[in-house]
């Protein structure tokens, strides 16, 4: 399966091998100067306006900074911290000095920093404020690469007095004054550089072992944001918001692949608590996330359906009945017939106008998920409101995507067909190969991994699927995490899960079942919600242990698993469950950063709840710890109630 590479997108930009991105970053900079905002910041309330022309002048100043502090072509920077013009600006200006950029995830315990700073070989450490100085400090003799730590925001930095510490603002003013004695050294810097240099080192997620460094080229990421652009044209006047993490590659390449090419605005949050607020008031052309954040947006929704008046709730109920009914005819591309299109006006009037703008969608013409399975209720969800969402399939090895779905061509059970470029087929044991322009070149320090994932020019995904009747890609699963039934047939367990997610009760799931009499599930309560949902009965608890005990909470929960339990084989049916004492969470090794389950972990911590499950116990004893983001660990002891489900058939 291939794609086309003329889709009516004609770009003014010619990607070849000697184009760099920082080459086409002075380009547009140039180009737009002051005319137009190259991106925002929210300040104290205000949304503050950087041009390129401003852009420009900070990355030159930043480069020729870095340079005389012995930045040597090469080299690696490593950057921690929120989504703020400043990480740009480092970034944008570790690869015009010739260097390569890795990214590490703000949250990263102290091991994860030491392995990636080490590993990496990397020289500068730009880290935004205190807490990220001090996970440098404490890691710092165990990496003896490490010349220089950078920091941005000087709250509670006033007494740092070390001499490997050094400012941003220093930097800057070094840069500043190199740039005055030698104004043409910055673009000396520049033009030296190629389309097959190495631009970012990226750390994949590490699900299954310690994360691998994949070598992104800049012919890599240009081109794959350029095939992107062929199918989903965005323009100069578009607004993008950045606030998921840099260390994710979905983030690279709305902000770096497709933003540069494009030249449309970035806009920053205030804060990370603040992002979905500050969506909305930007309201973006163009958005890409993960599942999880469409499941918190589907969660915000249900929670408020569930907390409003009783005219309110039969009339969202009937609005989504419209909605529904009107996304399934164009899933199926039937035409929709007239009374059917004037139902969905009136919907759209009274309930989906509101509904998206309270969500900060109103204006955005291609949402996009992608980085784990989104489930289908979820899907149809986001349709029947009238939000154009589309899967996409890619891997950071890919520079992120090389699948997506295109525009009347939708269908929720598969993750669209390749984009221009780009070809698709299914390897051995059903294993999704990809071959495009974006490949990346190899593992850093790993010739034998980096030989198991390129083979001929073809990158090997580790996942399993197969191309349908009407050339779409079906990912089923990782091939690791198939499942067999007791019947003998395979099932993904990631779309089980993604299934129950989609009651606002359950925020998480491990669903097992491989080889088993049948399927069990451990699930983790939405605090939030559930613990809301109690208050409303009279239900007094403490924790969020205790909350997850209650009898009348697994009742909850049980009736999710039956709604769930409806639509599927009777081999995939949920048998019996347990709410977990605590959420998964990535301190504890059981998410990765992108909140991937690390399923071989998680089934070998829990594996004692989950014997118990199928030996038929009703309460099982738990005594473990759980990890802080400092470091710190604290010990839970609980009674874990191990329920069967009504009709579940248990033996």
């Amino acid at each position: 399966m291939s794609a086309a590479d003329d889709l009516g997108f004609k770009s003014e930009i010619e990607i070849t091998k000697d184009l760099t991105l920082p080459k086409l970053f002075v380009t547009q900079a140039k180009k737009f100067g002051d005319s137009k905002v190259a991106m925002r910041e929210k300040e104290y309330g205000v949304w503050l306006p950087v041009t390129w022309s401003q852009y420009l002048e900070k990355v030159k100043q930043i480069t020729l900074g870095l340079v005389s502090l012995g930045l040597e072509r090469g080299d690696k920077v490593i950057m921690i911290g929120d989504n703020r013009p400043e990480a740009l600006w480092t970034e944008m200006a570790a690869m015009c000095g010739g260097g390569v950029g890795v990214w590490l995830f703000q949250d990263c315990l102290m091991d994860e920093v030491k392995y990636i700073v080490d590993h990496s070989d990397s020289k500068f450490y730009v880290a935004e404020g205190q807490e990220e100085v001090d996970k440098a400090l404490a890691i710092r003799d165990e990496c003896p690469k490490l010349k220089k730590i950078i920091w941005d925001d000087p709250k509670g930095m006033r007494h740092y007095d070390d001499p490997m510490l050094i400012s941003l603002e220093e930097v800057m003013r070094i840069g500043k004054e190199r740039m005055a004695k030698e104004p043409g050294l910055f673009d000396d810097f520049v033009s030296v550089g190629k389309g097959d240099d190495i631009a970012l080192l990226f750390y994949t997620s590490g699900t299954t072992s310690l994360p691998k460094g994949a070598l992104l080229t800049h012919y890599n990421l240009l081109t794959m944001g350029q095939n992107l652009m062929r199918v989903d044209p965005c323009v100069p006047e578009d607004d993008f918001v950045s606030y998921l993490p840099f260390a994710w590659i979905g983030e690279q390449m709305m902000s770096i692949s497709c933003g540069l090419q494009i030249g449309y605005t970035i806009n920053f949050p205030e804060e990370p608590e603040t992002a979905q607020s500050n969506v909305r008031e930007i309201g973006p052309h163009v958005m890409f996330a993960p599942p999880r954040l469409y499941e918190q947006f589907t969660r915000t929704v249900q929670v408020k359906h569930l907390d409003a008046t009783w005219l309110k709730r039969n009339l969202y109920n009937l609005a989504m009945k419209i909605g529904y009914h009107s996304a399934e005819l164009k899933f199926e591309k039937k035409p929709v017939p007239i009374q059917w299109k004037l139902l969905w006006k009136l919907a759209e009037w009274t309930m989906f106008s509101k509904v998206r703008d309270q969500l900060g969608l109103s204006h955005v013409r291609h949402a996009y998920t992608g980085g784990a399975a989104m489930g289908p209720d979820h899907f149809r969800f986001f349709h029947a409101i009238g939000v154009n969402l589309k899967q996409i399939y890619g891997q950071t090895e890919i520079a992120g995507i090389s699948v997506v779905h295109r525009d009347g061509d939708i269908k929720f059970d598969t993750v669209g067909t390749p984009i221009p470029n780009t070809e698709i087929k299914i390897g051995e044991n059903d294993e999704i190969l990809s071959k495009s322009p974006s490949v990346f070149v190899g593992y850093y320090k790993a010739p034998e991994e980096t030989a198991k994932a390129l083979i001929d020019g073809w990158l090997y995904s580790g996942d399993t699927g197969f191309i349908d009747d009407d050339g779409h890609l079906v990912v089923f699963d990782r091939s690791k995490d198939i499942m067999i039934l007791n019947d003998g047939r395979k099932f993904s367990p990631q779309f089980l899960e993604a299934r129950l997610k989609f009651s606002p009760y359950i925020r998480e799931a491990l669903v097992v079942g491989n080889k088993r009499p049948y399927v069990t599930a451990i699930t983790c309560i939405d605090y939030n919600t559930v613990g809301k949902w109690a208050e409303d009965h009279g239900i007094n608890y403490t924790s969020y242990t205790e909350l997850g005990q209650i009898p009348q909470v697994y009742d909850l929960i049980m009736r999710a698993i039956l709604e769930v339990n409806k639509s599927i084989p009777e081999a995939a049916k949920i048998h019996r469950f347990a709410n977990l004492y605590k959420e998964f969470d990535a301190d504890d090794d059981e998410l990765t950063r992108t909140r991937k389950i690390r399923r071989a972990f998680v089934e070998d911590r829990y594996k004692e709840i989950i014997e118990a499950m199928y030996d038929e116990k009703e309460i099982m004893h738990m005594d473990t710890t759980i990890t802080y983001e400092d470091g710190r660990v604290s010990k839970i002891k609980a009674d874990i109630r191990l329920q069967s489900v009504k009709g579940g058939g248990s033996k």
